[in-house]
């Protein structure tokens, strides 16, 4: 079987079920944007695989776990509406990541100013990945009711779930945050 199929050449796709759209279809960019970001998430990650960090193969795991949900809201994404999602999202999922987040927020430093996207390359690589994932927010959104109001939620939460796991990962390997000096 070959990668490449030919049927995308003429500027369509096929969504799951079969339905064709135009590849600037606000439903393929939202889950496009879902694999960018899932993306940027593994290559931050990878920058941790050489590091010698006690907590790293659970905060890898946990990691790993979320990028699998999102691989999963893009197919709910990729589903029409009126349409049988074959693994939906549930209310779980974005309780899970608050966990996470409550967790990894709970050593931090205080925050007294916005901070500027530095530190370890996982950390920079994490606020990329936030940023993305705010996009793909922004995407669904758009798509109103068209889409499972539990995709923006869960979105939203990991935007803030990767905001946090930066400051985390730079606090454990020695990341130095950087203030915004707004006087520049």
């Amino acid at each position: 079987m070959r990668i490449y199929t030919r049927s995308g050449d003429k500027g369509k796709t096929s969504l799951i079920y079969g339905d064709r759209v135009a590849k600037s279809d606000l439903r393929v960019e939202a889950y496009g944007t879902c694999d960018e970001a899932n993306s940027a998430i593994g290559v931050a990650l990878s920058h941790l695989i050489r590091e010698k960090w006690e907590g790293k193969t659970e905060f890898l795991s946990s990691m790993q776990k979320i990028q699998t949900i999102l691989f999963h809201v893009g197919a709910e994404l990729a589903t029409p509406k009126g349409k049988k999602v074959t693994w939906e999202l549930k209310k779980e999922h974005i309780e899970e990541l608050e966990q996470y987040i409550d967790e990894w927020d709970e050593d931090l430093a205080e925050l007294n100013n916005f901070i500027l996207p530095s530190g370890h390359e996982a950390s920079a690589g994490l606020h990329m990945a936030r940023t993305i994932v705010r996009r793909a927010e922004r995407t669904a959104v758009a798509l109103g009711d068209e889409v499972n109001t539990l995709v923006v939620s869960y979105l939203n939460r990991l935007s803030d779930l990767l905001f946090v796991a930066a400051r985390y990962v730079n606090q454990h390997l020695g990341g130095k945050e950087l203030p915004l000096h707004p006087d520049v």
